[in-house]
């Protein structure tokens, strides 16, 4: 099996990864159709073990390899990386200030420029933002693989891993969004479909990522790096804060404790997998 996938061009591995990615996300939202409400302690679970499984992703799965492929092409690596990690943060920020758009959860604040556009509209454009940086992370890990000079089987499994982790904290993720719209009333059917939204953007994202890491093999860690800092810009923009909203001492204690939950998680698969 792993034989077979390798053999496919890199596009269509990280297609298939964010498929995966998606249809966790997918399932995930589909916990509508059994609950209606979610208590808000095991909604802060949710949301810290998406910052963790995150967080953990963008040091081994992006920059450690950013750093290394660096080196490799004979630039001063830690610039590279600072660079490509700076744009990331700043395509996300300049996006939030663009983009109409409306986060989900607990708050729905409108942000980005003034516009009649309908609240779930808004909700969708938010979902699109949050996950471009999953999907993009996943298509130019994959991209990369044919860049390692050492063990492919291994480069393949650390991508591989980052699909999964992603896809492990986007199962939480599609409840996240679909409950909580359910609970102000909205039908189960269009929670779900705005649910399994917030990854349908992912192998869109993970596709253009590696083909263009595929073509412009110099961009590589900027690349890498670049997805690293989006996502540690939705991690500390948007989920840790909702995470601590509202809540009691103890409801904070939920969120640090899926931080560090998913933070292992991810950490063991790359560094398993990788």
């Amino acid at each position: 099996m792993l034989t077979w996938f390798m053999g496919l061009e890199v596009w269509v591995q990280a297609l298939l990864g964010t498929l995966f990615t998606w249809g966790m996300t997918a399932i995930g939202a589909a916990l509508v159709f059994l609950f209606k409400n979610i208590q808000r302690n095991m909604f802060n679970l949710m949301l810290g073990f998406a910052s963790g499984v995150m967080i953990a992703a963008s040091f081994w799965s992006l920059l450690s390899p950013a750093i290394e492929m660096a080196e490799d092409q004979g630039v001063i690596a830690w610039v590279v990386v600072a660079i490509g990690f700076a744009l990331g943060g700043a395509f996300l920020y300049l996006a939030d200030k663009i983009v109409p758009h409306m986060h989900f959860g607990f708050n729905h604040d409108k942000e980005g420029i003034k516009t009649n556009l309908k609240r779930n509209i808004l909700l969708v454009f938010a979902i699109t933002l949050h996950n471009i940086p999953e999907g993009l992370a996943v298509g130019v890990a994959f991209g990369a693989i044919q860049y390692f000079s050492g063990d492919l089987v291994a480069a393949t499994l650390s991508a591989v891993g980052l699909a999964i982790g992603i896809g492990i904290q986007n199962f939480p993720e599609g409840a996240a969004v679909s409950i909580p719209l359910r609970q102000e009333g909205m039908s189960r059917g269009k929670a779900f479909l705005l649910g399994q939204a917030s990854g349908l953007v992912e192998p869109i994202a993970a596709v253009l990522g590696a083909i263009l890491v595929t073509y412009v093999s110099s961009v590589l860690p900027y690349a890498l790096a670049f997805a690293a800092g989006a996502m540690i810009y939705v991690v500390v923009e948007e989920l840790i804060p909702e995470a601590q909203q509202k809540q009691t001492p103890k409801g904070a204690h939920y969120a640090t404790l899926g931080v560090m939950i998913g933070f292992i998680i991810m950490m063991i698969l790359d560094v398993a997998l990788g």
